[in-house]
């Protein structure tokens, strides 16, 4: 890919994608640029990652084909404001943030811009990351295609309809922070059985992670699999019928559906 690569914010996220995308070989270092307020960051991002990077938000959205939006929500409007007038019309702007609609990012610009409304989440440091985009009318498919290939840069990468994205963090964005909690929890019943925690967060990981692996490969039905490790009067069964008693399901459920409401009013919606 022969882009101009732009971010606007260097946080984690920004640098998981940045370092993705070197690795992976789908663009080269020179020719990714970005700005970042504290000059801790400047330093650490230009020694680590050999990219172009400063505090001038104004020249990178005018010199950038494809402009990555990676700061916080609430920072979005005062950013949009500032580069409003920089960004070309051929450039293709990605935003990183839970809330921000398409028609939003329209009235913020005041024009027609080409936007595509992204989600990753955190595993995308490790090159495991699921992202989910929405592209909005004024992107081409070529253009659609050469942003997919910057998120399958570091995991894996779907296209949803806009009516969903408020979902998504529940599902895959937010959802990493569901999954810590359930490792650590398994993680304390094993060290209250006497296990070691770091032998215990590696044993709990690894079947997490395995088990997640066998849902994406097998195909098969994750309530088949739970089936299959389920002796007639063993112990799995009965661990399984003590989470139905205390309500596991529902409490997943619940937690999922507050992220999502959460999402719609940061959308504006009801």
């Amino acid at each position: 890919m022969t882009k101009r690569i732009g971010f606007i914010g260097c946080g984690q996220m920004g640098q998981a994608m940045i370092q993705g995308m070197i690795d992976a070989g789908v663009v080269k270092a020179e020719d990714i640029a970005a700005t970042a307020l504290s000059d801790e960051t400047i330093d650490f991002v230009t020694d680590e990652y050999g990219i172009q990077i400063a505090n001038d938000n104004k020249r990178l959205a005018r010199e950038s084909d494809l402009l990555f939006l990676a700061v916080k929500p609430y920072v979005y409007q005062g950013i949009i404001q500032e580069i409003r007038d920089e960004v070309p019309e051929e450039t293709v702007v990605v935003t990183i943030a839970a809330g921000i609609t398409l028609d939003a990012m329209k009235e913020a610009f005041g024009r027609n811009v080409k936007v595509i409304r992204s989600m990753p989440n955190t595993p995308s440091l490790v090159g495991a990351g699921m992202s989910v985009l929405c592209p909005n009318d004024f992107v081409t498919e070529e253009e659609l295609a050469d942003v997919m290939e910057v998120f399958e840069s570091f995991g894996q990468a779907e296209i949803v309809e806009e009516k969903l994205m408020d979902a998504v963090p529940a599902v895959s964005g937010s959802s990493p922070a569901f999954v810590y909690m359930f490792i650590e929890a398994m993680a304390d019943a094993a060290v209250q059985q006497g296990f070691p925690r770091d032998k215990a967060y590696k044993m709990v990981a690894q079947a997490v992670e395995g088990s997640a692996k066998m849902v994406r490969e097998t195909g098969r039905h994750p309530g088949e699999l739970k089936d299959a490790v389920c002796t007639p009067g063993g112990v799995t069964i009965a661990g399984v019928n003590k989470l139905e008693e205390v309500g596991l399901r529902s409490a997943i459920i619940q937690g999922m559906n507050a992220c999502t409401a959460k999402s719609k009013e940061l959308s504006g919606k009801k």
